[in-house]
């Protein structure tokens, strides 16, 4: 998509896209522990896997699992990759945060969004900076900052906002394409948020998290 293609986009859908993004704000606004600790969890689950899978299996451990053992938990990470591993890190956050305990403290506690999220990689197994990102974005903590994954790239490719798709993702240069789609958000008059749901929807076909 080009730029123009990427406004009209919005345009049209504009009123799911604020909906959605007043879910992730009413999260942070509210307090809600209860849903910052399922989107810890569901980042947790959606490296290599799909959004809506891990969405389900979140919903599974909500229901009971979450309290059982490291085989219980397993057994809810169906069409999850890597379950075994995610199993393990979904008793690491129960241990640490139970039934999110402490995540709206910790959160409060940072001066930005910027430093949550080096806490975040720095302190959660698993987490690099897309998910710490994807987690920050889905309870208001940190709308502006970018989730950049294989899907948003080709994007940002296509729309001219980076030369090329890199072939790794170091620190550097994850914080430097972030500025681009920063950069390239308000040359196109679409918030960052915004954008990345509609590269997602591009992918999807709706808008989801």
């Amino acid at each position: 998509m080009d730029a123009e293609e990427i406004r009209a986009l919005y345009q049209r859908l504009k009123p799911e896209i604020d909906e959605r993004l007043a879910d992730f704000r009413r999260i942070k606004d509210s307090g809600d522990e209860g849903a910052m600790f399922a989107e810890l969890l569901f980042c947790t689950l959606t490296p290599q896997s799909k959004a809506k899978v891990c969405w389900k299996a979140v919903g599974c451990l909500l229901d009971g699992a979450l309290s059982g053992s490291e085989e219980e938990i397993t057994e809810c990470l169906v069409g999850v990759r890597f379950k075994y591993t995610k199993a393990k890190r979904i008793i690491d956050r129960r241990e640490r945060f139970p039934e999110g305990k402490a995540l709206k403290k910790l959160l409060d506690s940072f001066k930005d969004p910027y430093e949550a999220r080096e806490w975040l990689v720095k302190n959660i197994d698993g987490y690099g900076y897309k998910e710490a990102s994807h987690f920050l974005r889905n309870t208001g903590y940190g709308l502006e900052l970018a989730i950049l994954d294989r899907h948003i790239l080709r994007n940002l490719e296509a729309a001219g906002a980076i030369d090329e798709v890199p072939r790794t993702l170091t620190k550097r240069k994850y914080l430097e394409i972030e500025k681009r789609m920063q950069d390239f958000s308000r040359e196109i008059e679409v918030p960052m948020p915004a954008l990345d749901l509609i590269f997602w929807y591009e992918g999807a076909g709706e808008i989801f998290k």
